[in-house]
């Protein structure tokens, strides 16, 4: 049985509604990558993906994979779960004889999304992002409550939100409450 078969999401795809719909994303394909961001090597690995080196705070996109920048030498790189651990190879693979370290953290972390007209009111109700400077390409690291977390813009009317797995539940229910009918702000 293959590893996808046995694998579970940490709120097992819970979805609820109110003023905007707040989904667990399921399984998410997620590594994280340190390395020298001047890296001829890692230029490469991104491009065989189909990416390339985003911009501090930027995340770049391509069909089913994105790369987000997290700190001037690290980058989440997300990919559709089944592919995590090839991919992660591959990575390792590529910046053979580099200073640099990847990790498959697809298991460690969990994924939401925040679908509707008003998605940006839901978060700002857990977080100090200012959402009116806050560009379509841009990922914020934060806080939602008090868990970390990132948060960007992945569709037109769409936030993602990551957080570690062990707070999937509290931040659903921070996101539920949030997104309850009566609580819009504007």
């Amino acid at each position: 049985m293959s590893e996808a078969m046995t694998a579970v999401s940490a709120l097992n795809g819970k979805t609820v509604s109110g003023f905007c719909t707040v989904a667990e994303g399921g399984l998410q394909g997620m590594i994280t990558l340190r390395a020298d961001f001047g890296s001829k090597a890692l230029a490469d690995a991104l491009e065989w993906l189909g990416l390339s080196l985003p911009e501090p705070r930027k995340v770049v996109t391509k069909g089913a994979k994105s790369v987000l920048w997290m700190s001037p030498d690290e980058l989440l790189i997300l990919v559709p779960y089944a592919d995590a651990v090839s991919v992660a190879h591959a990575m390792e693979t590529s910046l053979k004889g580099e200073h640099f370290l990847v990790a498959n953290v697809s298991e460690a972390r969990a994924m939401f999304t925040v679908t509707g007209a008003r998605a940006a009111e839901v978060v700002m109700k857990i977080s100090p992002i200012d959402f009116g400077t806050m560009a379509r390409d841009e990922v914020r690291r934060t806080r939602t409550a008090q868990t970390a977390a990132a948060v960007w813009w992945s569709g037109e009317e769409q936030l993602s939100l990551i957080c570690f797995r062990s707070y999937a539940t509290y931040v659903m229910g921070l996101l539920e409450v949030s997104a309850r009918p009566g609580g819009e702000l504007f």
